[in-house]
């Protein structure tokens, strides 16, 4: 083996220069990415040990080979329980490591290549989940008001269904971010460090307004904070949001046994936009993505709109001719 493949310290300053230059110093990437990043190295390293009984300090750039990163990512599925999607997200971390060995340490290439040839796994993308007019009513009105955590998952619920907001997003959100006066809005801190900003509804205003007579924050603070007045975090978001269906569910029986999550008020924003008009590109700013294409999804979510389609095709009073074959063979052919 080439000597530089099995220096140890060779392979540990490859990933501190990639994290502490390529990432944070070249790309500028958001803490989210570096965060994302890091987990994923810590899982595989932690794997590594185990297969090959080396501590990471004892780890050269030769021992992370395609066969290492193919049972890496095994082990994910397996024995983790990842989803394909998480999965495919650990091996986009590694990918783009392997891309910056490749130019950084030119004896490595051929096990580069060999890394960035492992193929995303393909999987079935379900149709997208959503909500009801009335069962996003019910749900907003389920925190009872007086309480201060009633009336901060008053606000919660009101923001996520508004802004169609992320997780990240919307825990995200600070007092200085909200514009109340002229022309009501939040101000989002999205993926890729970009910021875009999304109008409120008068409902939602009429909610933050009393959420922050009663709380008195300050422009620095998070909008949403926990009991101790720190950023509420996504587990924290998904627990009151299960509080919230369990208490909407006696008066609105059709939420029993949905799985609803922060990201079902998402889709169910994008949705509602969709069947009142609003066009896709609209929508897309809306919500953040970067390509409309994305939001073509809930298009085909949308049973509504096919079905007015199909009747603007077919109108009820047209009567189709059935084909009936001539030929005794293409009889027999259309049997078959």
């Amino acid at each position: 083996m080439i000597p530089l493949l099995a220096d140890p310290a060779e392979f540990a300053a490859l990933v501190q220069r990639f994290f502490a230059e390529r990432l944070l110093q070249q790309q500028a990437v958001s803490p989210r990415t570096v965060a994302a990043y890091r987990d994923t190295f810590r899982l595989l390293l932690g794997y590594a040990e185990r297969q090959l009984g080396k501590p990471p300090a004892r780890l050269a750039l030769g021992d992370v080979d395609a066969e290492l990163i193919l049972g890496f990512l095994a082990h994910l599925e397996a024995e983790r329980h990842n989803t394909v999607r998480s999965r495919n997200a650990r091996l986009a971390a590694v990918r783009a490591f392997a891309r910056y060995v490749a130019l950084q340490c030119p004896p490595a290439l051929l096990i580069a290549q060999r890394i960035l040839a492992i193929p995303m796994k393909r999987f079935d993308k379900p149709l997208l989940g959503f909500l009801s007019r009335d069962e996003v009513q019910a749900l907003l009105t389920a925190p009872d008001p007086a309480t201060w955590y009633g009336r901060r998952d008053r606000v919660l619920l009101q923001l996520l269904y508004n802004t169609g907001a992320r997780v990240s997003e919307l825990i995200g959100i600070r007092v200085h971010d909200l514009e109340l006066d002229v022309t009501p809005s939040v101000r989002l801190h999205g993926k890729g460090r970009k910021q875009r900003t999304v109008p409120l509804w008068k409902e939602t205003v009429v909610e933050i307004r009393r959420w922050l007579q009663s709380a008195g924050l300050q422009k620095d603070q998070a909008l949403l904070p926990n009991r101790w007045g720190k950023p509420m975090t996504r587990s924290n978001v998904a627990e009151r949001l299960a509080r919230a269906v369990s208490a909407a569910t006696p008066r609105c029986p059709s939420l029993q046994g949905r799985v609803i999550s922060p990201h079902t008020l998402r889709h169910t924003t994008a949705m509602h936009l969709l069947q009142a008009g609003v066009d896709l590109t609209v929508i897309a700013l809306w919500l953040g993505h970067e390509s409309p294409v994305t939001t073509h999804g809930y298009v085909e979510a949308d049973l509504a709109m096919k079905e007015r389609a199909l009747a603007a095709i077919a109108p009820p009073e047209t009567h189709g001719v059935r084909y009936r074959p001539a030929d005794a063979l293409l009889k027999f052919l259309q049997a078959l």
